[in-house]
């Protein structure tokens, strides 16, 4: 059995005090909403024993969907990548960028640069994302959907050209015996987030996994685990599931910090299955199991119209 865990928006602190030439823009404002409580809605003890627990259930790869970092500072960087090495190697673990790590114009290139093994695929591409890793019986497909926005905005996009990249990845992956499961920092479906904070191109996304599929989307941003259901090919549905923030305190249970565990069951030669676990802060203070997660296409979720995938 292949297992690999999902984790998401950790906001890795603690925050290095910044010097005034760079509160300039949207980091001013986002420097004051963080001394006014985002700072304290971000746990790193919480952090930590969730690594802990991920680390105790010794899944064979983890992801990371972004918001590594909190205001796109030079500064945060070293901390970053110093996160990720603490999950593992490049080898085992993933990542792709939230919008705090593109929080202004040049954030996301300085971020790359130094977490650049964990962002790459297994060979060299034209451009950084899409990229795919093969791991065990899954095939990784990483986008980008962080870009640099307005003050008090956090949408994010694609863009034409990674959705078609993407499509042609997944196309060419689909013969392959192995599973797709699409990593990306937004939730990529229409009114996965309210305006502001939605991916503006969800649609084209949609549209592109109505014409292609995909087993699995695994996603961040919203700070709360959901499910989703889109349509693939010949109406499979396809769970679109979202993670709770890796650090957030209290709340009820699916906005507490968690992370998810996948586990890959071989069904037959060539044939496999996903199921999923949450695993995070319980009632009790503790962390451990809280529960499944149904991502058979049985459960609730949004899906998507035979209309936006022609």
């Amino acid at each position: 059995m292949f297992r690999f865990a999902h984790l998401t928006d950790p906001h890795v602190g603690p925050l290095p005090r910044p010097a005034l030439k760079h509160l300039l823009g949207k980091r001013i404002t986002g420097y004051v909403n963080w001394r006014r409580g985002r700072r304290d809605a971000h746990d790193m003890d919480l952090l930590a024993s969730l690594v802990s627990d991920l680390r105790e259930q010794a899944p064979d790869h983890i992801i990371c969907t972004g918001d590594v970092c909190n205001l796109g500072l030079a500064s945060e960087w070293p901390s970053s990548r110093i996160f990720l090495d603490g999950l593992g190697t490049p080898e085992t673990v993933t990542f792709v960028p939230g919008n705090h790590d593109a929080y202004v114009y040049g954030s996301l290139e300085g971020l790359m640069a130094a977490l650049d093994p964990y962002a790459v695929g297994d060979e060299p591409g034209l451009t950084r994302f899409p990229f795919v890793r093969r791991r065990g019986p899954v095939a990784f497909v990483g986008l980008s959907s962080a870009i640099p926005t307005a003050p008090f905005v956090a949408s994010g996009k694609l863009g034409r050209t990674q959705v078609k990249h993407a499509e042609a990845l997944l196309q060419a992956l689909a013969p392959e015996p192995l599973l797709r499961v699409v990593l990306i920092h937004h939730p990529p479906h229409v009114g996965g987030a309210p305006a502001g904070r939605n991916l503006v191109d969800a649609e084209r996304f949609e549209a592109m996994i109505g014409r292609v599929g995909a087993d699995l989307v695994i996603h961040g941003h919203n700070h709360t685990g959901s499910l989703a259901m889109l349509v693939g090919p010949d109406d499979r549905p396809v769970p679109v599931v979202g993670a709770p923030s890796a650090s957030a305190r209290g709340g009820t249970l699916t906005h507490r910090a968690g992370y998810h565990l996948f586990r890959v069951h071989d069904e037959d030669e060539g044939r496999f299955r996903i199921s999923a676990e949450l695993r995070g802060l319980g009632p009790d203070g503790a962390f451990g199991s809280q529960g499944p997660v149904d991502i058979s296409g049985k459960a609730p979720g949004r899906r998507l119209s035979a209309r936006a995938r022609a």
